[in-house]
C-alpha cells in the first residue's frame, strides 16, 4: 500500500498534474536546503518525494 493514498493527495490538490508539480518542487527543496516541515522520526518515507507527499498530505504544504 502506497502511502500516502493517491485519493487522500487529491482531496488536498485538485489535480494530478499539479500534486505532482508541488511534490516535485519540495522534493528539491528538501535535497538543496534539507528543510524538513516535521521531525525526521514522524516521517514513514525515507526518500524526499514520499516526505513531500507526506506534508502535502497533512497540509504543511500551502497550495494556491
Amino acid at each position: 500500500m502506497i502511502y500516502p493514498s493517491i485519493d487522500k493527495l487529491l482531496s488536498e490538490v485538485g489535480s494530478k498534474y499539479l500534486l505532482v508539480n508541488i511534490a516535485a518542487r519540495r522534493a528539491k527543496e528538501i535535497i538543496a536546503k534539507d528543510n524538513l516541515q516535521m521531525k525526521e522520526k514522524e516521517y514513514v518515507s525515507k526518500e524526499p518525494i514520499g516526505r513531500a507527499l507526506e506534508e502535502i498530505s497533512k497540509k504543511l504544504i500551502q497550495i494556491d
